[in-house]
């Protein structure tokens, strides 16, 4: 019955970082056009990495470890008009890949759904373990 329990904190734990690297991919794309972030310079993009992580219960769990910035360099565009253009016409555009993105928004929702499947298979067999004893 413990090892049951425990599928509630496993798959919890990984919905919780699903759901934080869902995030991480929402401000990429808000700022996949964004010439310039809050720092001065182009928006770099996050990059969620995630570590195992020993449970009370036994098993092992999931979280976000960090959120850091994809050191990639910086996509150039010509635009000499652009206010931000340097001495060449170029502009620093950020480093964000949309396709590499929406890959990872879809990877990142089928993961944290396939935990709440397995939560609710979890819960089921849960109740189905309860009117056995009836």
């Amino acid at each position: 019955m413990r090892s049951l329990f425990n599928i509630f904190n496993v798959a919890g734990s990984g919905m919780s970082a699903q759901s934080q690297r869902l995030n991480a991919v929402a401000s990429n794309l808000a700022n996949a056009d964004s010439a310039a972030s809050s720092t001065g310079e182009a928006y770099r993009a996050k990059q969620v990495v995630f570590e195992s992580v020993p449970l009370d219960s036994g098993g092992a769990g999931v979280r976000v470890k960090e959120v850091k910035d994809d050191q990639s360099p910086f996509k150039k565009v010509f635009d000499p008009k652009h206010p931000l253009a340097d001495k060449d016409g170029y502009v620093n555009m950020p480093n964000v890949n949309v396709v590499d993105e929406m890959v990872n928004m879809l990877s990142a929702s089928r993961a944290y759904q396939n935990n709440v499947d397995t939560m609710n298979a979890a819960k089921a067999m849960l109740l189905k373990t309860l009117t056995l004893g009836s």
